[in-house]
């Protein structure tokens, strides 16, 4: 099953995309993930996409497309795979359709901005493996190391005050309008995001009618 997570920055698509990927079996393709390493490792596309990042503008197009592409085409998407933080225009989604990159279901993460403002004064992120908490949500063990790999949490640039209100005006100005493009195509379920992780979960495996 080829799925996509909609939902505002902060939202909780990270989150639920770890747990769903566990529970389905098939791995998640965070954009956002490829990209902080490429930052990281200062690769040519990562340089390109951190002046885009830290304002917290969207990545071009040709950039996002050719890394997604190439990542769904390898062996261990076969069974499916779960996108996380694309497509995030409308072109990119019909980017997708053109590329045959065949999408099954489309969930849509409802919840407000002052909800998501709130919840990324608490995101920290690991620096080494990209895995996500929230100090009060979903804390790691042991305050500031990543439970997985041990790595130091940190909070991103991109989760400062500033930054996601800007995130949050370009998420409906350009993101939001992917909900009628999928609806058209008969794919989209809404859940709502404001609610424990556990039942966030629990209404987005039922959307896909997965049965775990």
């Amino acid at each position: 099953m080829n799925v996509i997570l909609l939902g505002a920055p902060g939202a909780g698509k990270g989150t639920q995309a770890e747990i769903i990927s566990e529970k389905l079996g098939i791995p998640t393709i965070s954009t956002g993930n490829i990209l902080r390493e490429a930052v990281k490792n200062g690769t040519e596309v990562g340089l390109k996409a951190k002046a885009f990042m830290d304002a917290g503008k969207l990545v071009p197009d040709e950039v996002i497309v050719g890394i997604v592409k190439e990542r769904v085409a390898q062996p261990d998407c076969q069974k499916g795979f779960i996108l996380d933080g694309m497509p995030r225009t409308i072109p990119q989604a019909e980017a997708l359709v053109a590329q045959d990159v065949r999408i099954d279901k489309v969930v849509s993460i409802e919840i407000a901005d002052q909800v998501i403002e709130d919840r990324m004064v608490g995101r920290r992120v690991c620096s080494s493996c990209g895995a996500s908490y929230h100090i009060t949500a979903n804390p790691p063990k042991v305050e500031g190391v990543c439970d997985s790999c041990g790595g130091e949490l940190a909070i991103r640039k991109d989760d400062a005050p500033e930054t996601v209100k800007n995130r949050l005006k370009v998420f409906h100005d350009e993101t939001e309008p992917l909900k009628a493009f999928y609806e058209k195509m008969g794919i989209l379920k809404e859940v709502q995001g404001n609610q424990p992780i556990e039942g966030a979960t629990k209404d987005i495996l039922a959307a896909l009618g997965a049965n775990v």
